[in-house]
């Protein structure tokens, strides 16, 4: 399920296994009160954080999270390091109080799983909106966690701190177009979609 959080709207997702209720919070960006309530409601048993990347709306409640239900942080890339380590500082600039960095227990690179829910993600290094910016992608499932790297009819921002706009559409067009049509995502804020529509309507991409 998604648990929208924070005035910016961020997808906070929780997954779960529905037999074993086995479950990942994945970029708990803030307002962790709803997004335990939500994991009370379902009784889910989380098993650990995943982030996407480095940026206050994405990471902004993992410390706190994580220390709440005594799981492990994983992810972003090691690339992401600065910007998670200025979160604090992000934090001052939107106005937003009370928000520590987090300190990863493991951090991820292409190439490598990462296990969400039960379910084995590959790993895609998206670079372009962060310098460490993971894509999660269930190939059985042809499903990806996008973060905010695609958008439906949009891509990530490149104006903050380590972004770069050819960078970013170099790893759509490398790395998430050709997992398929058919592939559905999940971004970071907004609606759902596939690859195939945003190949063939997304203005950034068309």
């Amino acid at each position: 399920m998604v648990i929208v959080v924070t005035p910016f709207q961020q997808n906070c997702s929780l997954i779960w296994d529905p037999e074993t209720l086995r479950g990942t919070v994945i970029d708990p960006g803030g307002d962790i009160d709803r997004i335990q309530a939500a994991i009370d409601q379902y009784g889910v048993k989380v098993e650990k954080i995943v982030l996407t990347h480095g940026h206050i709306d994405h990471v902004g409640g993992a410390a706190d999270l994580a220390a709440a239900l005594n799981v492990p942080v994983e992810g972003p890339h090691v690339a992401d390091k600065p910007l998670i380590e200025r979160v604090a500082d992000q934090a001052v600039q939107f106005g937003v109080d009370g928000v520590k960095p987090v300190d990863p227990d493991r951090w991820i690179s292409e190439g490598e799983q990462v296990e969400i829910a039960g379910r084995m993600f590959d790993v895609l290094h998206c670079p372009g909106h962060s310098p460490g910016h993971l894509v999660f992608y269930d190939k059985e499932l042809r499903f990806a966690i996008s973060g905010d790297v695609l958008f439906e009819g949009s891509i990530g921002r490149t104006d903050l701190p380590g972004g770069d706009h050819a960078t970013l559409i170099k790893s759509i067009q490398e790395k998430l177009l050709p997992l398929g049509d058919d592939v559905s995502f999940l971004p970071g804020h907004g609606q759902a979609s596939t690859l195939g529509h945003e190949r063939k309507n997304n203005p950034f991409l068309t």
